[in-house]
């Protein structure tokens, strides 16, 4: 894909829309981007794409998309949008940023993704590599946009990628020569017309895939496990049952055999992160490692050290026996599920934000057998507490301060307050970076007052 002198919209003006903008200037191409926000909004994204000679259409729902040669969507652009599709009837392409990374990559690519977890397994894949004297480039949705990599990737010897649904969707050449799918869980559905739409979506993680590549799936997630198609090498980790080859528990270690004969064992009593999702993450990370040569024995070490990503079920405090724990990354009610699986005492839960048409019955009986109290803010607090009423008490609360201050009246010596929002932040927050951050800032002043 030679971008000379082509007529490129960017739609999109956040941190990918910016990375797209200066790789397609350099490489030659008359860019012009458009964003709904207003120019005032985006002035520091427009600072950092000062001087390339980029035109701007800001502050508009439905820019004039007719005479561009591609249109590339950042990940947050519903590809669906109207416009979109005349532009797809008129002949126009419409991709997405990973799709023009893709017909530039010149090292093997190692991609992740599912539901939940995948940005701990990238980053643990990533540091498994690197220790083992494998050099990475690690980006993709953990943060690094691969079109930003594009310009280092000589000095690698691979790319490690988090990928979302959302890249997938409008990446069709997209071909990793190895790929993890950790699981699936109902999310996103205000984006997919249903489950089955996302399953799809999840699964074209493999669509280019073919004989020598590896494919590695969950053994224990049906629609996982069903997406073997026999194209590809198969790997498969399991916390539930042994396997042949692949990854699995058993005389407490997480155990490897690889097809070439290779057999490891990783001692539970050696790894910092010993929760089921993150023993799944390890072995997912573990057989694409080892798979890509990595040295057992670096890896063992980086997992005698790795300790997980902040506000992925990330301790903050201890007051008066009561432990505040920050997962702001439960986005969804599948990492919610697993997180008030962790525990076997009481928790006051903090949850709400955007809706992303969750089915939050999913949590119905975790909530009956282990939530003390329901402590709901944002958008939709009172939807959840119309769904879980009767399963616990629940509180509205207009912020995170109000939320955390509840959340300590309520508790007990040996409780759990824990924000697991199972919703988007974007009603309240940036981010779901920002909204762990205020809590855990909340949470500090509440541990200061309390010492006096």
């Amino acid at each position: 894909m030679d971008f000379k002198d082509q007529n490129i919209l960017v739609v999109g003006l956040a941190r990918t829309g910016v990375a797209l903008c200066r790789f397609l200037a350099e490489a030659g191409a008359r860019v012009t981007v458009t964003d709904q926000a207003a120019p005032a909004a985006l002035a520091d994204r427009r600072r950092d794409i000062a001087g390339l000679g980029i035109i701007e259409d800001l502050g508009v729902a439905q820019p004039q998309w007719q005479g561009y040669d591609v249109i590339v969507l950042s990940p947050g652009v519903p590809p669906e949008l109207p416009w979109l599709a005349a532009a797809r009837e008129a002949g126009i392409p419409v991709v997405g940023e990973l799709e023009v990374a893709g017909r530039f990559l010149r090292r093997p690519l190692l991609a992740v993704s599912g539901t939940n977890g995948k940005t701990t397994t990238t980053t643990l894949l990533g540091e498994l590599l690197a220790a083992s004297g494998i050099k990475p480039l690690v980006g993709g949705n953990i943060g690094t946009p691969v079109v930003s990599l594009l310009a280092r990737q000589d000095e690698a010897d691979c790319l490690v990628l988090e990928v979302s649904s959302f890249q997938l969707d409008t990446a069709p050449s997209f071909h990793p020569q190895a790929a993890a799918l950790l699981n699936i869980t109902p999310d996103h559905l205000d984006r997919y017309t249903g489950y089955d739409a996302y399953i799809a979506s999840k699964a074209g993680l493999f669509r280019r895939q073919g004989a020598g590549d590896l494919m590695v799936l969950n053994a224990d997630d049906p629609a996982v496990a069903a997406l073997d198609q026999g194209r590809s090498r198969v790997y498969y980790f399991s916390a539930e049952r042994s396997l042949t080859t692949g990854a699995w528990l058993s005389n407490g270690a997480i155990q490897v055999r690889l097809a070439n004969g290779t057999a490891e064992a990783f001692p539970l009593d050696r790894i910092r992160l010993t929760e089921r999702h993150n023993l799944e993450n390890i072995m997912a990370a573990l057989l694409m490692a080892l798979d890509a040569g990595a040295d057992p024995a670096a890896c063992r070490e980086v997992l005698a050290q790795f300790a997980g990503l902040p506000h992925r079920l990330e301790w903050v405090a201890d007051l008066g026996g009561v432990a505040f724990y920050d997962d702001s990354k439960g986005t969804n009610v599948g990492a919610v599920a697993c997180s008030l699986a962790h525990f076997d005492r009481p928790v006051v839960l903090i949850a709400g934000g955007r809706d992303k048409d969750s089915d939050f019955t999913l949590l119905n009986d975790l909530i009956r057998a282990r939530v003390k109290a329901l402590v709901l803010l944002g958008e939709t607090r009172e939807h959840m507490a119309r769904i879980w009423h009767g399963l616990a008490p629940s509180y509205p609360a207009d912020d995170m301060a109000a939320a955390v201050a509840r959340a300590w009246q309520l508790a007990d010596p040996g409780d759990v307050v824990l924000l697991s929002p199972a919703c988007a932040s974007f009603d309240m927050y940036r981010d779901y970076a920002h909204r762990g951050q205020t809590f855990q800032h909340v949470v500090r002043e509440l541990e200061h007052a309390q010492r006096g």
